[in-house]
């Protein structure tokens, strides 16, 4: 038992061994060498900006309008099963009033809502 104890041992040492240099040999590979073939990231919509802060602050723009769009997307997807569940309703019972109402009033919520992401850009 105790030969067995002491394989165990001696393994996961040279394992240990072996992972602290596989890491210290990884650290020691210049990070240029490491980003080869990948591709450069690109600079925010507004421009990069003059120091970090104002790159950042790019970036948060970026990232502000693409909420922005989401939000819209979410709308219109959440228009568009109402629009069906209604039309689908509307055909069985015959009540085609209501489903004009949720046609109009979702066009004109999903233009409300571009229309505030535009000026909320605007604003950022």
């Amino acid at each position: 038992m105790t030969t067995v104890r002491s394989l165990f041992s001696r393994a996961r040492a040279h394992a240990c061994t072996r992972g602290f240099a596989a890491l210290a040999a990884a650290g020691l590979v210049p990070a240029q060498a490491m980003a080869q073939g990948l591709p450069t990231m690109e600079a925010p919509s507004r421009g990069e900006g003059e120091g970090l802060l104002t790159t950042l602050q790019n970036y948060l723009f970026d990232f502000g309008a693409l909420g922005g769009l989401i939000l819209a997307t979410v709308a219109f997807l959440i228009v568009a099963i109402a629009a069906i569940a209604t039309f689908n309703e509307a055909r069985v019972r015959g009540e085609w009033s209501k489903f004009g109402v949720v046609v109009v009033v979702g066009v004109v919520l999903i233009i409300a809502i571009i229309w505030l992401a535009t000026k909320a850009a605007e604003i950022l």
